[in-house]
Protein backbone atom coordinates (compact mmCIF):
# COMPACT_ATOMS: atom_id res chain seq x y z
CA UNK A 1 0.00 0.00 0.00
CA UNK A 2 1.40 3.38 -1.00
CA UNK A 3 2.09 6.04 1.61
CA UNK A 4 -0.35 8.40 -0.07
CA UNK A 5 -3.18 5.88 0.15
CA UNK A 6 -2.15 4.95 3.68
CA UNK A 7 -2.30 8.58 4.80
CA UNK A 8 -5.66 9.08 3.08
CA UNK A 9 -7.11 6.01 4.79
CA UNK A 10 -5.72 7.11 8.14
CA UNK A 11 -7.36 10.52 7.78
CA UNK A 12 -10.67 8.92 6.88
CA UNK A 13 -10.39 6.50 9.80
CA UNK A 14 -9.55 9.37 12.13
CA UNK A 15 -12.94 10.81 11.22
CA UNK A 16 -14.98 7.64 10.83
CA UNK A 17 -13.78 5.61 13.83
CA UNK A 18 -14.39 8.33 16.46
CA UNK A 19 -17.82 8.99 14.95
CA UNK A 20 -18.73 5.31 15.02
CA UNK A 21 -17.44 4.77 18.53
CA UNK A 22 -19.07 8.00 19.71
CA UNK A 23 -22.33 6.81 18.19
CA UNK A 24 -21.92 3.53 20.02
CA UNK A 25 -21.30 5.43 23.27
CA UNK A 26 -24.38 7.56 22.57
CA UNK A 27 -26.46 4.41 22.08
CA UNK A 28 -25.22 3.14 25.44
CA UNK A 29 -26.21 6.46 27.01
CA UNK A 30 -29.64 6.26 25.39
CA UNK A 31 -30.04 2.76 26.77
CA UNK A 32 -29.14 4.04 30.19
CA UNK A 33 -31.58 6.91 29.67
CA UNK A 34 -34.35 4.48 28.80
CA UNK A 35 -33.58 2.38 31.88
CA UNK A 36 -33.60 5.39 34.20
CA UNK A 37 -36.64 6.82 32.43
CA UNK A 38 -38.56 3.63 32.98
CA UNK A 39 -37.56 3.48 36.62
CA UNK A 40 -38.56 7.11 37.26
CA UNK A 41 -41.94 6.67 35.63
CA UNK A 42 -42.51 3.33 37.41
CA UNK A 43 -43.56 1.41 34.35
CA UNK A 44 -44.83 -2.04 35.14
CA UNK A 45 -43.53 -3.80 32.04
CA UNK A 46 -42.20 -2.40 28.84
CA UNK A 47 -40.06 -3.47 25.96
CA UNK A 48 -38.18 -1.16 23.68
CA UNK A 49 -38.96 2.55 23.86
CA UNK A 50 -40.17 3.63 27.36
CA UNK A 51 -41.87 6.71 25.90
CA UNK A 52 -44.07 4.46 23.83
CA UNK A 53 -44.80 2.44 26.98
CA UNK A 54 -45.84 5.65 28.78
CA UNK A 55 -48.10 6.64 25.92
CA UNK A 56 -49.61 3.18 25.81
CA UNK A 57 -50.24 3.24 29.56
CA UNK A 58 -51.72 6.77 29.33
CA UNK A 59 -53.78 5.69 26.34
CA UNK A 60 -55.21 2.78 28.30
CA UNK A 61 -56.35 5.18 31.06
CA UNK A 62 -57.90 7.55 28.51
CA UNK A 63 -59.69 4.61 26.88
CA UNK A 64 -61.22 3.62 30.23
CA UNK A 65 -62.31 7.24 30.85
CA UNK A 66 -63.98 7.35 27.43
CA UNK A 67 -65.73 4.08 28.15
CA UNK A 68 -67.05 5.45 31.47
CA UNK A 69 -68.17 8.67 29.74
CA UNK A 70 -70.12 6.74 27.15
CA UNK A 71 -71.62 4.00 29.35
CA UNK A 72 -71.94 5.48 32.85
CA UNK A 73 -70.69 9.08 33.28
CA UNK A 74 -71.59 9.04 36.98
CA UNK A 75 -68.73 6.60 37.62
CA UNK A 76 -66.33 9.49 36.97
CA UNK A 77 -67.67 11.08 40.15
CA UNK A 78 -67.20 7.93 42.21
CA UNK A 79 -64.16 8.24 44.56
CA UNK A 80 -63.13 4.62 43.92
CA UNK A 81 -63.02 5.16 40.14
CA UNK A 82 -61.20 8.48 40.53
CA UNK A 83 -58.64 6.92 42.92
CA UNK A 84 -58.05 3.92 40.63
CA UNK A 85 -57.50 6.16 37.58
CA UNK A 86 -55.31 8.53 39.58
CA UNK A 87 -53.11 5.67 40.80
CA UNK A 88 -52.61 4.40 37.29
CA UNK A 89 -51.70 7.86 36.03
CA UNK A 90 -49.48 8.48 39.03
CA UNK A 91 -47.21 5.61 37.96
CA UNK A 92 -46.29 7.65 34.91
CA UNK A 93 -46.13 10.99 36.77
CA UNK A 94 -49.44 12.22 35.43
CA UNK A 95 -52.55 13.49 37.14
CA UNK A 96 -56.32 13.58 36.60
CA UNK A 97 -58.61 16.60 36.68
CA UNK A 98 -62.40 16.10 36.48
CA UNK A 99 -64.52 19.23 35.92
CA UNK A 100 -68.37 19.39 36.11
CA UNK A 101 -70.20 22.57 35.25
CA UNK A 102 -67.00 24.60 35.31
CA UNK A 103 -66.13 23.49 38.83
CA UNK A 104 -63.43 20.94 39.74
CA UNK A 105 -64.99 17.66 40.80
CA UNK A 106 -61.64 15.88 41.28
CA UNK A 107 -58.01 16.99 41.20
CA UNK A 108 -55.13 14.57 41.71
CA UNK A 109 -53.33 15.26 44.97
CA UNK A 110 -50.04 15.39 43.11
CA UNK A 111 -51.33 18.36 41.16
CA UNK A 112 -52.55 20.20 44.26
CA UNK A 113 -49.28 19.91 46.17
CA UNK A 114 -47.06 22.19 44.21
CA UNK A 115 -44.49 24.85 45.08
CA UNK A 116 -46.68 27.25 43.11
CA UNK A 117 -50.29 26.59 44.16
CA UNK A 118 -51.49 29.34 41.80
CA UNK A 119 -50.95 27.03 38.86
CA UNK A 120 -54.01 24.92 39.60
CA UNK A 121 -56.50 27.84 39.57
CA UNK A 122 -55.00 29.05 36.33
CA UNK A 123 -55.37 25.58 34.83
CA UNK A 124 -58.95 25.29 36.02
CA UNK A 125 -59.69 28.76 34.71
CA UNK A 126 -58.24 27.80 31.39
CA UNK A 127 -60.17 24.59 31.27
CA UNK A 128 -63.40 26.22 32.44
CA UNK A 129 -63.09 28.86 29.76
CA UNK A 130 -63.17 26.00 27.25
CA UNK A 131 -60.40 27.57 25.19
CA UNK A 132 -58.43 24.38 24.61
CA UNK A 133 -57.78 24.33 20.90
CA UNK A 134 -55.34 21.40 20.72
CA UNK A 135 -54.72 18.15 22.40
CA UNK A 136 -51.34 19.26 23.72
CA UNK A 137 -51.36 22.33 25.93
CA UNK A 138 -48.47 23.59 28.02
CA UNK A 139 -49.43 25.85 30.88
CA UNK A 140 -47.11 26.92 33.69
CA UNK A 141 -45.07 23.72 33.55
CA UNK A 142 -48.04 21.42 33.01
CA UNK A 143 -48.61 19.44 29.85
CA UNK A 144 -52.19 18.65 28.90
CA UNK A 145 -52.26 15.27 27.23
CA UNK A 146 -55.94 14.55 26.69
CA UNK A 147 -59.38 16.10 27.21
CA UNK A 148 -62.43 13.81 27.36
CA UNK A 149 -65.93 15.28 27.33
CA UNK A 150 -68.27 13.73 29.92
CA UNK A 151 -72.07 14.25 29.56
CA UNK A 152 -73.34 14.01 33.15
CA UNK A 153 -76.94 12.91 33.83
CA UNK A 154 -78.00 16.24 35.43
CA UNK A 155 -77.37 18.00 32.14
CA UNK A 156 -74.19 19.72 33.15
CA UNK A 157 -71.24 19.44 30.82
CA UNK A 158 -68.12 17.92 32.20
CA UNK A 159 -64.60 17.07 31.15
CA UNK A 160 -61.75 14.88 32.26
CA UNK A 161 -58.18 16.08 31.70
CA UNK A 162 -54.97 14.03 31.81
CA UNK A 163 -52.10 16.32 32.83
CA UNK A 164 -48.33 15.76 33.17
CA UNK A 165 -46.12 17.85 35.41
CA UNK A 166 -43.13 18.84 33.23
CA UNK A 167 -41.09 19.85 36.28
CA UNK A 168 -40.75 16.19 37.24
CA UNK A 169 -39.48 15.31 33.76
CA UNK A 170 -37.23 18.37 33.74
CA UNK A 171 -35.68 17.43 37.08
CA UNK A 172 -35.11 13.88 35.85
CA UNK A 173 -33.57 15.08 32.57
CA UNK A 174 -31.34 17.58 34.35
CA UNK A 175 -30.12 14.92 36.79
CA UNK A 176 -29.52 12.40 34.01
CA UNK A 177 -27.68 14.82 31.76
CA UNK A 178 -25.68 16.10 34.70
CA UNK A 179 -24.45 12.58 35.34
CA UNK A 180 -24.17 11.29 31.75
CA UNK A 181 -22.86 14.20 29.69
CA UNK A 182 -19.46 14.40 31.46
CA UNK A 183 -18.99 10.66 30.99
CA UNK A 184 -20.07 10.92 27.35
CA UNK A 185 -17.66 13.79 26.78
CA UNK A 186 -14.87 11.87 28.52
CA UNK A 187 -15.63 8.76 26.46
CA UNK A 188 -15.57 10.74 23.20
CA UNK A 189 -12.31 12.40 24.24
CA UNK A 190 -10.73 9.02 25.08
CA UNK A 191 -12.01 7.55 21.80
CA UNK A 192 -10.62 10.48 19.84
CA UNK A 193 -7.24 10.38 21.57
CA UNK A 194 -6.86 6.59 21.32
CA UNK A 195 -8.00 6.44 17.70
CA UNK A 196 -5.77 9.26 16.56
CA UNK A 197 -2.90 7.99 18.70
CA UNK A 198 -3.15 4.47 17.32
CA UNK A 199 -3.49 5.56 13.69
CA UNK A 200 -0.70 8.11 14.08
CA UNK A 201 1.55 5.47 15.61
CA UNK A 202 0.71 2.96 12.90
CA UNK A 203 1.28 5.38 10.03
CA UNK A 204 4.38 6.98 11.55
CA UNK A 205 5.80 3.54 12.37
CA UNK A 206 5.44 2.48 8.74
CA UNK A 207 7.38 5.62 7.77
CA UNK A 208 9.90 5.92 10.59
CA UNK A 209 11.00 2.25 10.56
CA UNK A 210 12.25 2.24 6.95
CA UNK A 211 13.82 5.66 7.51
CA UNK A 212 15.73 4.34 10.52
CA UNK A 213 16.69 1.29 8.47
CA UNK A 214 18.05 3.54 5.74
CA UNK A 215 19.86 5.70 8.30
CA UNK A 216 21.44 2.60 9.84
CA UNK A 217 22.51 1.30 6.43
CA UNK A 218 23.86 4.73 5.48
CA UNK A 219 25.90 4.90 8.68
CA UNK A 220 27.27 1.39 8.08
CA UNK A 221 28.22 2.31 4.52
CA UNK A 222 29.82 5.52 5.76
CA UNK A 223 32.01 3.42 8.05
CA UNK A 224 33.01 1.23 5.11
CA UNK A 225 30.66 -1.72 5.55
CA UNK A 226 29.19 -2.20 2.08
CA UNK A 227 27.87 -5.67 2.92
CA UNK A 228 25.18 -4.29 5.23
CA UNK A 229 21.75 -5.86 4.71
CA UNK A 230 18.55 -3.84 4.35
CA UNK A 231 14.91 -4.89 4.29
CA UNK A 232 13.52 -4.49 0.76
CA UNK A 233 10.20 -6.27 1.24
CA UNK A 234 8.11 -3.07 1.49
CA UNK A 235 5.43 -2.45 -1.12
CA UNK A 236 5.25 1.33 -0.81
CA UNK A 237 7.43 4.26 -1.79
CA UNK A 238 9.89 3.46 0.98
CA UNK A 239 10.10 -0.10 -0.32
CA UNK A 240 11.01 1.26 -3.76
CA UNK A 241 13.51 3.60 -2.12
CA UNK A 242 15.00 0.72 -0.10
CA UNK A 243 15.33 -1.44 -3.20
CA UNK A 244 16.97 1.41 -5.10
CA UNK A 245 19.26 2.09 -2.14
CA UNK A 246 20.17 -1.60 -1.87
CA UNK A 247 20.80 -1.77 -5.61
CA UNK A 248 23.06 1.29 -5.29
CA UNK A 249 24.84 -0.39 -2.35
CA UNK A 250 25.39 -3.58 -4.32
CA UNK A 251 26.65 -1.67 -7.33
CA UNK A 252 28.93 0.39 -5.14
CA UNK A 253 30.21 -2.78 -3.47
CA UNK A 254 30.81 -4.35 -6.86
CA UNK A 255 32.63 -1.21 -7.96
CA UNK A 256 34.78 -1.18 -4.83
CA UNK A 257 35.46 -4.90 -5.11
CA UNK A 258 36.32 -4.46 -8.78
CA UNK A 259 38.59 -1.55 -7.94
CA UNK A 260 40.34 -3.66 -5.30
CA UNK A 261 40.62 -6.47 -7.78
CA UNK A 262 42.08 -4.08 -10.33
CA UNK A 263 44.54 -2.88 -7.71
CA UNK A 264 45.53 -6.43 -6.84
CA UNK A 265 45.79 -7.27 -10.54
CA UNK A 266 47.95 -4.19 -11.07
CA UNK A 267 50.29 -5.26 -8.29
CA UNK A 268 50.31 -8.81 -9.60
CA UNK A 269 50.87 -7.54 -13.13
CA UNK A 270 53.88 -5.50 -12.07
CA UNK A 271 55.28 -8.45 -10.13
CA UNK A 272 54.73 -10.84 -13.06
CA UNK A 273 56.23 -8.47 -15.60
CA UNK A 274 59.21 -7.88 -13.32
CA UNK A 275 59.68 -11.62 -12.90
CA UNK A 276 59.21 -12.50 -16.57
CA UNK A 277 61.58 -9.77 -17.69
CA UNK A 278 64.18 -10.23 -14.99
CA UNK A 279 64.59 -13.97 -15.66
CA UNK A 280 65.77 -13.70 -19.30
CA UNK A 281 67.71 -10.51 -18.55
CA UNK A 282 69.57 -12.28 -15.75
CA UNK A 283 70.26 -15.18 -18.09
CA UNK A 284 71.50 -12.86 -20.85
CA UNK A 285 73.64 -10.98 -18.35
CA UNK A 286 75.18 -14.23 -17.13
CA UNK A 287 76.02 -15.45 -20.61
CA UNK A 288 77.45 -12.05 -21.65
CA UNK A 289 79.63 -11.96 -18.53
CA UNK A 290 80.74 -15.48 -19.34
CA UNK A 291 81.81 -14.32 -22.78
CA UNK A 292 83.65 -11.31 -21.28
CA UNK A 293 85.36 -13.52 -18.72
CA UNK A 294 86.53 -15.92 -21.40
CA UNK A 295 84.42 -18.83 -20.27
CA UNK A 296 83.31 -19.37 -23.88
CA UNK A 297 86.86 -20.26 -24.91
CA UNK A 298 85.88 -22.40 -27.86
CA UNK A 299 83.89 -21.56 -30.96
CA UNK A 300 81.28 -24.17 -29.99
CA UNK A 301 80.73 -22.63 -26.54
CA UNK A 302 80.61 -19.14 -27.96
CA UNK A 303 78.05 -20.21 -30.56
CA UNK A 304 75.94 -21.91 -27.84
CA UNK A 305 76.15 -18.81 -25.62
CA UNK A 306 75.12 -16.52 -28.46
CA UNK A 307 72.23 -18.77 -29.46
CA UNK A 308 71.01 -18.80 -25.85
CA UNK A 309 71.26 -15.03 -25.68
CA UNK A 310 69.30 -14.82 -28.95
CA UNK A 311 66.61 -17.15 -27.63
CA UNK A 312 66.23 -15.14 -24.44
CA UNK A 313 65.99 -11.88 -26.37
CA UNK A 314 63.32 -13.46 -28.56
CA UNK A 315 61.39 -14.44 -25.42
CA UNK A 316 61.64 -10.88 -24.12
CA UNK A 317 60.62 -9.46 -27.47
CA UNK A 318 57.64 -11.82 -27.68
CA UNK A 319 56.65 -10.98 -24.10
CA UNK A 320 56.82 -7.26 -24.78
CA UNK A 321 54.83 -7.67 -28.01
CA UNK A 322 52.15 -9.70 -26.26
CA UNK A 323 52.05 -7.26 -23.36
CA UNK A 324 51.70 -4.34 -25.76
CA UNK A 325 48.98 -6.15 -27.75
CA UNK A 326 47.08 -7.12 -24.62
CA UNK A 327 47.28 -3.57 -23.27
CA UNK A 328 45.81 -2.18 -26.49
CA UNK A 329 43.07 -4.82 -26.45
CA UNK A 330 42.33 -4.22 -22.80
CA UNK A 331 42.05 -0.47 -23.36
CA UNK A 332 39.97 -0.94 -26.53
CA UNK A 333 42.60 0.94 -28.51
CA UNK A 334 43.21 -1.82 -31.03
CA UNK A 335 40.98 -1.44 -34.08
CA UNK A 336 39.41 -4.42 -35.81
CA UNK A 337 39.24 -4.47 -39.61
CA UNK A 338 36.33 -6.78 -40.27
CA UNK A 339 35.95 -8.52 -43.60
CA UNK A 340 34.34 -11.76 -44.83
CA UNK A 341 36.78 -14.53 -43.92
CA UNK A 342 36.56 -18.21 -44.86
CA UNK A 343 37.06 -19.80 -41.47
CA UNK A 344 38.13 -23.16 -42.90
CA UNK A 345 40.89 -21.58 -45.00
CA UNK A 346 42.08 -19.49 -42.04
CA UNK A 347 42.29 -22.53 -39.78
CA UNK A 348 44.31 -24.40 -42.42
CA UNK A 349 46.75 -21.48 -42.68
CA UNK A 350 47.28 -21.55 -38.93
CA UNK A 351 47.76 -25.33 -38.88
CA UNK A 352 50.17 -25.24 -41.83
CA UNK A 353 52.19 -22.42 -40.24
CA UNK A 354 52.78 -24.53 -37.13
CA UNK A 355 53.08 -27.87 -38.88
CA UNK A 356 56.89 -28.02 -38.80
CA UNK A 357 57.13 -27.00 -35.14
CA UNK A 358 54.41 -29.47 -34.17
CA UNK A 359 56.07 -32.23 -36.15
CA UNK A 360 59.36 -31.65 -34.32
CA UNK A 361 57.48 -32.13 -31.02
CA UNK A 362 55.83 -35.31 -32.24
CA UNK A 363 52.35 -33.74 -32.40
CA UNK A 364 49.82 -34.37 -35.17
CA UNK A 365 47.28 -31.67 -36.04
CA UNK A 366 44.00 -32.67 -37.69
CA UNK A 367 41.35 -30.34 -39.11
CA UNK A 368 37.71 -31.44 -39.50
CA UNK A 369 35.35 -29.10 -41.33
CA UNK A 370 31.87 -30.20 -42.52
CA UNK A 371 31.30 -29.79 -46.25
CA UNK A 372 28.48 -27.28 -45.75
CA UNK A 373 30.84 -25.05 -43.69
CA UNK A 374 33.84 -25.36 -46.00
CA UNK A 375 33.20 -22.08 -47.79
CA UNK A 376 31.33 -20.29 -45.02
CA UNK A 377 32.49 -16.72 -44.51
CA UNK A 378 32.17 -14.91 -41.19
CA UNK A 379 32.89 -11.22 -40.45
CA UNK A 380 36.32 -11.18 -38.77
CA UNK A 381 39.68 -9.44 -38.57
CA UNK A 382 41.92 -11.93 -40.34
CA UNK A 383 45.22 -11.09 -38.61
CA UNK A 384 43.78 -10.88 -35.08
CA UNK A 385 41.76 -14.08 -35.51
CA UNK A 386 44.86 -15.90 -36.79
CA UNK A 387 46.72 -14.64 -33.71
CA UNK A 388 43.98 -16.08 -31.46
CA UNK A 389 43.99 -19.50 -33.19
CA UNK A 390 47.81 -19.61 -33.17
CA UNK A 391 47.88 -18.84 -29.43
CA UNK A 392 45.44 -21.68 -28.75
CA UNK A 393 47.55 -24.12 -30.81
CA UNK A 394 50.76 -22.99 -29.12
CA UNK A 395 49.17 -23.40 -25.71
CA UNK A 396 48.07 -26.95 -26.60
CA UNK A 397 51.60 -27.79 -27.84
CA UNK A 398 53.32 -26.41 -24.71
CA UNK A 399 51.33 -28.62 -22.36
CA UNK A 400 51.47 -31.77 -24.49
CA UNK A 401 52.90 -34.72 -22.55
CA UNK A 402 51.83 -37.58 -24.86
CA UNK A 403 53.88 -39.18 -27.60
CA UNK A 404 52.47 -39.10 -30.14
CA UNK A 405 50.44 -36.00 -29.34
CA UNK A 406 47.23 -35.08 -31.13
CA UNK A 407 45.49 -31.74 -31.70
CA UNK A 408 42.12 -31.76 -33.42
CA UNK A 409 40.48 -28.64 -34.83
CA UNK A 410 36.74 -28.97 -35.39
CA UNK A 411 34.18 -26.60 -36.84
CA UNK A 412 30.51 -26.86 -35.87
CA UNK A 413 27.27 -25.08 -36.66
CA UNK A 414 25.14 -23.66 -33.79
CA UNK A 415 22.37 -21.77 -35.55
CA UNK A 416 23.49 -18.18 -35.99
CA UNK A 417 26.88 -19.05 -34.56
CA UNK A 418 29.94 -20.84 -35.80
CA UNK A 419 31.78 -22.85 -33.13
CA UNK A 420 35.50 -23.67 -33.44
CA UNK A 421 36.92 -26.26 -31.09
CA UNK A 422 40.62 -27.02 -30.49
CA UNK A 423 41.03 -30.29 -28.62
CA UNK A 424 44.25 -31.96 -27.46
CA UNK A 425 45.18 -35.11 -25.60
CA UNK A 426 47.73 -33.40 -23.35
CA UNK A 427 48.07 -33.45 -19.60
CA UNK A 428 44.93 -31.38 -19.01
CA UNK A 429 44.26 -28.68 -16.46
CA UNK A 430 43.36 -29.08 -12.80
CA UNK A 431 39.75 -28.10 -11.94
CA UNK A 432 40.85 -25.32 -9.58
CA UNK A 433 43.01 -23.75 -12.30
CA UNK A 434 40.52 -24.08 -15.19
CA UNK A 435 38.41 -20.95 -14.40
CA UNK A 436 41.57 -18.76 -14.45
CA UNK A 437 43.33 -19.83 -17.65
CA UNK A 438 41.97 -16.80 -19.54
CA UNK A 439 43.22 -14.38 -16.87
CA UNK A 440 46.25 -12.32 -17.76
CA UNK A 441 49.62 -13.60 -16.54
CA UNK A 442 47.97 -16.70 -15.07
CA UNK A 443 49.96 -19.93 -15.21
CA UNK A 444 49.01 -23.23 -13.72
CA UNK A 445 52.72 -23.72 -13.02
CA UNK A 446 53.46 -21.82 -9.77
CA UNK A 447 57.15 -21.75 -10.66
CA UNK A 448 56.33 -19.64 -13.76
CA UNK A 449 58.67 -21.58 -16.02
CA UNK A 450 58.73 -19.40 -19.13
CA UNK A 451 60.41 -22.14 -21.16
CA UNK A 452 57.21 -24.16 -20.96
CA UNK A 453 54.50 -21.91 -19.61
CA UNK A 454 55.06 -18.90 -21.86
CA UNK A 455 54.18 -15.36 -20.86
CA UNK A 456 50.77 -16.08 -19.37
CA UNK A 457 49.13 -13.68 -21.83
CA UNK A 458 48.37 -16.05 -24.71
CA UNK A 459 44.88 -17.16 -23.69
CA UNK A 460 44.07 -13.75 -22.22
CA UNK A 461 44.75 -12.29 -25.69
CA UNK A 462 42.56 -15.00 -27.21
CA UNK A 463 39.66 -13.99 -24.96
CA UNK A 464 40.06 -10.30 -25.81
CA UNK A 465 40.17 -10.98 -29.57
CA UNK A 466 37.17 -13.35 -29.60
CA UNK A 467 35.08 -11.01 -27.46
CA UNK A 468 36.13 -8.18 -29.80
CA UNK A 469 34.49 -10.22 -32.57
CA UNK A 470 31.27 -10.47 -30.53
CA UNK A 471 31.87 -14.10 -29.58
CA UNK A 472 32.62 -16.17 -26.51
CA UNK A 473 35.49 -18.45 -25.55
CA UNK A 474 35.44 -21.21 -22.96
CA UNK A 475 37.40 -24.30 -21.99
CA UNK A 476 36.87 -27.81 -20.69
CA UNK A 477 39.56 -30.08 -19.39
CA UNK A 478 40.12 -33.36 -17.57
CA UNK A 479 43.52 -33.96 -15.91
CA UNK A 480 45.47 -36.61 -17.80
CA UNK A 481 43.00 -36.66 -20.73
CA UNK A 482 43.41 -33.32 -22.44
CA UNK A 483 41.91 -29.89 -22.87
CA UNK A 484 39.26 -28.52 -25.23
CA UNK A 485 39.09 -24.79 -25.96
CA UNK A 486 36.21 -23.63 -28.12
CA UNK A 487 34.99 -20.27 -29.24
CA UNK A 488 31.96 -18.95 -31.11
CA UNK A 489 31.80 -16.42 -33.93
CA UNK A 490 28.59 -14.79 -35.17
CA UNK A 491 27.54 -15.57 -38.71
CA UNK A 492 26.65 -12.69 -41.02
CA UNK A 493 23.52 -10.93 -39.71
CA UNK A 494 23.72 -12.50 -36.22
CA UNK A 495 23.73 -10.44 -33.01
CA UNK A 496 26.10 -10.57 -30.07
CA UNK A 497 27.10 -13.74 -28.28
CA UNK A 498 24.71 -13.21 -25.38
CA UNK A 499 22.52 -16.23 -24.94
CA UNK A 500 24.73 -18.57 -27.06
CA UNK A 501 26.42 -20.32 -24.15
CA UNK A 502 23.93 -23.19 -24.23
CA UNK A 503 24.43 -23.72 -27.98
CA UNK A 504 28.22 -23.66 -27.58
CA UNK A 505 27.94 -26.28 -24.86
CA UNK A 506 25.68 -28.44 -27.02
CA UNK A 507 28.11 -28.17 -29.92
CA UNK A 508 31.05 -29.07 -27.65
CA UNK A 509 29.21 -32.08 -26.22
CA UNK A 510 28.20 -33.30 -29.66
CA UNK A 511 31.84 -33.08 -30.81
CA UNK A 512 32.95 -35.13 -27.85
Amino acid sequence: MSIRLRLLLSYLLMLAVPLLLSGFALLIMLGSFAEHFGSVYRLDRYEGNPVQAILRQEGAVVSDIREHAETDPSRMLAPATQQELDDRLGQINMGLVVVRGGEPAFVSPSLEYEPEPARLPKLLEKLAADTVESRMLILDGWLLFDQITIPFADGREGSAFVVMDLYVFGDFLADFLGESVPWLFLAMLVIFVLTNGFLTYFVSRSIIRPLRELMRATKEMKEGNLAVSIDTSGRDEFGDLSRSFDDMRRRLKQSVDLQMQYENNRKELIANISHDLKTPISSIKGYVEGIFDGVADTPEKLDRYLRTIHTKTQQMDRLIDELFLFSKLDLNRLSFQFEPVEIAALLRECADAMAIDLEKRGIECRLAVPDELETLRVPADRSHLKRAVTNILENAAKYMDKNPGLIRIKVGDAGNWLVVQVEDNGRGIEPEALPHIFDRFYRADPARNSDQGGSGLGLAIVKQIIEGHGGRVEARSAPGQGTSIYFSLPKPGAGSANGTEGRMNDAAHSDH
